[in-house]
């Protein structure tokens, strides 16, 4: 069994896989959307990767604002959590993404990822960082 965690965007979703051991996050991917309303292709791209992996339950981040309020991005981010498990099947869970992406950029740069190359990776390794805190959470509730 396996657990995938996603970072959904307006223009990109990050896509990670746990290993089988349901211990370590690995980025695997960024799916890019041609438009933001437009999700037919990346629900398949996902339902692809779901059989590959041997996925069993989904991972997805929550991005609240900084308040801890719930803006657009949690709307349209509860319309995808709905489409996703009408399309798969699979259970999905919701993760606080706070200050993820803001990790993902640090990490980045104390790795000497130059700037121009982190927008490249920024996304996959943000959903790595959600998938780890569920797995990490997961793990200490057993």
């Amino acid at each position: 069994m396996r657990i995938m965690g996603l970072d959904f965007g307006s223009k990109t979703v990050g896509v990670a896989i746990s290993d089988a051991l349901l211990m370590t996050a690995q980025g695997i991917e960024i799916i890019r959307r041609k438009e933001e309303n437009k999700l037919r292709q990346t629900l398949a791209r996902i339902e692809e990767l779901i059989l590959e992996y041997e996925v069993e339950e989904i991972v997805l981040g929550l991005p609240k604002n900084m308040n801890n309020t719930e803006g657009e991005r949690v709307a349209l981010t509860m319309e995808f959590k709905d489409k996703l498990e009408r399309r798969t099947g699979l259970p999905v869970a919701l993760w606080d993404e706070r200050l993820t992406t803001v990790a993902a950029d640090k990490a980045m740069m104390e790795a000497g990822i130059r700037r121009e190359e982190r927008k490249e990776h920024v996304d996959r390794i943000a959903a790595c960082f959600i998938l780890q805190g569920y797995l990490d959470r997961r793990s200490n509730q057993v």
